[in-house]
């Protein structure tokens, strides 16, 4: 089974990952495009923003699939089935 660190030190920069690493007071995930990988860092482009992951927090990570679509607005009252 390959280490965290050597499954994102091998994919390509922005693959869908995510990450959990080891804080103070328990844990955290990041989901998103690795879009840096360095010596002590990687980054990953989150919904948020960009979140500097330092390598030795790093306690699992993942290659994720794309997020679904998103999903058009509703339409409230245009429901062609309902018939009156």
């Amino acid at each position: 089974m390959q280490s965290p660190l050597a499954l994102l030190a091998s994919l390509p920069l922005d693959t869908r990952v995510v990450i959990r690493r080891r804080l103070e007071h328990g844990f955290t995930d990041s989901l998103g495009e690795l879009v840096e990988f360095g010596d002590t860092t990687c980054t990953v482009r989150t919904r948020k923003g960009d979140d500097v992951v330092l390598l030795a927090e790093i306690t699992a990570a993942r290659q994720v699939p794309p997020p679904p679509p998103r999903r058009g607005p509703r339409r409230h009252g245009t429901d062609a089935s309902r018939q009156e």
